[in-house]
């Protein structure tokens, strides 16, 4: 039997550090960060099924996320500010993105890649609704990112976490806004705070 190397690339996404360009007070690796998108991904979802009505699958918006930047396992984090340059270099990138999940891909058995597929590249239409909550919960994460490294004193992220504020906003997700107002301050507070 042919062995898979898929499992075992994708536990080496806890040595893909992001924020390369940016002084930080404590690296993150892209495992950390998609373990904290898969939840505000949930949250999200859940927020949209019980305050707005609907009735997506929070669990799937949760696995989206999980896997939503593995390919950079092969690309390496690319700084949002060089990814988003001009239209060129972000085509570029998406092809690149593109055939790192199709390396991924080639790792695993033939019958387990149409599970994997829509998750690498979330193309799948059945997912279509989700992926606007998985791409803002990858927003609050980086706003999250901010927010601790300005409570340590780290200047250097003032900038990025109000243009990560203003995109999140433009977003124009309801969603969003809630978790805005009844979540998002806990995280600016101390242990000790948080355990009232």
């Amino acid at each position: 039997m042919k062995q898979s190397h898929f499992y075992a690339m994708l536990s080496r996404m806890k040595y893909i550090n992001r924020w390369g360009l940016m002084n930080n007070t404590k690296y993150e690796n892209i495992s950390e960060h998609s373990q904290q998108v898969a939840v505000l991904a949930h949250c999200l979802v859940l927020i949209r099924n019980k305050r707005f009505g609907g009735s997506l699958d929070p669990e799937r918006a949760a696995l989206l996320a999980v896997f939503h930047d593995a390919t950079e396992i092969i690309t390496g984090d690319m700084p949002t500010p060089i990814k988003y340059a001009n239209p060129a270099i972000r085509d570029i990138y998406r092809d690149v993105e593109s055939s790192a999940a199709d390396r991924l891909l080639d790792m695993l058995p033939e019958d387990f890649k149409s599970e994997y597929r829509p998750l690498l590249t979330m193309e799948s239409e059945g997912d279509k609704e989700l992926i606007p909550f998985v791409k803002a919960a990858d927003r609050f994460s980086a706003l999250i990112k901010c927010i601790e490294e300005m409570r340590m004193g780290n200047d250097e992220f003032r900038m990025a976490k109000e243009s990560i504020e203003r995109s999140i906003h433009e977003m124009k997700l309801p969603e969003a806004e809630v978790f805005f107002e009844e979540f998002l301050p806990s995280f600016s507070l101390a242990l000790d705070e948080i355990q009232k």
